[in-house]
């Protein structure tokens, strides 16, 4: 497929209304750059992204409701871990290697390095802390001892986990998005077989022995391309001096990780809420099953999102806002007409998408309708998270998510007797107060004294040129 086939099938599929929108993004050379990077996203995430739904549906009927529940609850354990292990390189690295890849490359490759360095630190501490808190996790937190020896057997994922986010994030800064397309097609391609062949072979244990070697697959994949785009950007990735840049840390890369970590938390916390109930495993399994399409609905914008982060990043570090400004705008509208089709059709196509899963899922389709709901308020306030990383606003991303996790946790307490649904519909109700706060506070607060910092600057400069002009005058 190329990039023109794809515009013309959008351009027919929109509504005639906002066709204009199409007309504005071609026009412009960061709606054209946009595009181009989404382009590839999307091809290499499509196949990636379409293979691993029919997996996990495949691995639901062959498993069970049960079964598929403990692998939800297994995954968000590791997930939450993961998050740490990442350390948020993965934004890090994306927003400094765009932003210094041309004027400062020295600098770029001691980023890419101090971040190589951290996650395999961080990934191999927390998987062995794992390996020894199992029993204990197991037991105490998810109330289902069994399952100790899968949560040890998952530890890889976790490693593997944050050396993937941070190698992705250097590939995103580079806009390798090509790159990031063959490897995730690649990894695609192998999961499918791996994860739907353990489950017919060994359950709940091949499906994750499969998870396991697809990511290892993909890590070595993005580590070959990496390499390749760092030499080809001449970006030198220097060991000896990388630790110049431990105050990065502190500026980004902390308040950036306690943001995943609060988000992963409050997931965690919220599912083990869920699980801890009478018959929590299957309606975890209900949730787990709904919420592939949640990935999947917020796909799109997920792959927009990567190819502004670093055109943000490359124009905020050149302070020009107003380019800036108008590609958050653009991207805001490009996600609400990708995601809003995708969320009406499936919200009515959501009693057979919960059938196709087996016995026991159909009653469950109120659940994906509130997920999709969900992820069509998450794909207008995707840009806007961005925009706050571009501009290395990372503590007020921070704050605004600890307020989500208090209103999560507080509504899942409330509606949680109504099972998967009740967990869906506190989640929907978090990310609605959440876009409230984003839309009506941080982005007036933001956008208005960017605009009044750069006025003032373009009159503190204008004023310079005068002197400049008068002061030979006056001298003679």
């Amino acid at each position: 497929m190329k990039a023109q086939d794809l515009r013309i099938t959008l351009r027919t599929l929109t509504p005639h209304a906002f066709r204009g929108l199409w007309t504005k993004l071609e026009s412009s050379p960061h709606g054209e750059r946009l595009l181009r990077g989404a382009f590839w996203s999307v091809v290499g995430t499509l196949a990636s992204r379409a293979l691993g739904l029919a997996a996990a549906i495949l691995a639901a009927r062959l498993v069970g409701k049960l079964v598929y529940g403990e692998l939800g609850i297994i995954q968000s354990t590791v997930g939450m871990l993961g998050t740490l292990a990442g350390f948020g390189m993965s934004t890090t690295t994306a927003k400094f290697v765009a932003e210094l890849r041309g004027k400062d490359p020295a600098k770029a490759g001691r980023i890419i390095a101090l971040s190589s360095i951290t996650c395999w630190g961080i990934s191999l501490g927390l998987a062995a802390l794992l390996v020894f808190l199992a029993p204990w996790l197991c037991l105490r937190t998810l109330a289902a001892p069994q399952l100790t020896g899968y949560l040890r057997l998952s530890t890889p994922l976790l490693v593997l986990g944050g050396i993937n986010g941070a190698q992705l994030g250097v590939l995103i800064g580079f806009e390798a998005f090509k790159s990031i397309a063959r490897v995730n097609s690649v990894t695609g391609l192998l999961n499918f077989p791996l994860v739907v062949g353990g489950a017919i072979l060994f359950g709940l244990t091949g499906i994750i022995c499969g998870m396991v070697l697809a990511q290892a697959c993909g890590c070595l994949l993005n580590l070959r391309a990496l390499r390749h785009e760092a030499r080809r950007h001449r970006v030198d990735i220097s060991f000896s001096s990388c630790l110049a840049e431990l105050p990065i840390l502190w500026q980004f890369s902390i308040p950036a990780v306690l943001t995943e970590i609060v988000i992963s938390v409050v997931g965690w916390a919220t599912a083990a809420m869920l699980v801890r109930r009478p018959n929590g495993l299957s309606e975890m399994g209900a949730f787990g099953a709904a919420n592939q399409w949640f990935s999947a609905a917020l796909m799109l914008p997920m792959m927009i999102g990567g190819a502004a982060l670093p055109m943000f990043s490359e124009r905020v570090g050149a302070g020009d806002r107003a380019n800036s400004i108008k590609l958050l705008w653009m991207s805001i509208k490009l996600n609400g007409l990708i995601v809003l089709p995708i969320v009406v059709l499936g919200c009515l196509a959501s009693p057979y998408i919960m059938r196709s899963y087996g016995k026991g899922f159909g009653q469950d389709w109120p659940t994906l309708a509130a997920v999709l709901i969900t992820a069509g308020i998450l794909s207008l306030e995707f840009p806007v998270g961005e925009y706050l990383a571009a501009s290395g606003r990372m503590w007020l991303s921070f704050s605004s998510n600890v307020g989500w996790g208090v209103v999560f946790v507080g509504a899942n307490a409330l509606l949680l007797r109504w099972g998967s649904l009740g967990l869906a519909s506190a989640r929907l109700l978090a990310y609605f107060v959440h876009a409230a706060f984003i839309f009506t506070i941080v982005i007036g607060f933001v956008l208005v004294r960017d605009r009044t910092v750069s006025s003032c600057r373009e009159r503190i400069t204008l004023t310079k040129i005068a002197d400049d002009c008068v002061s030979p005058r006056n001298e003679a």
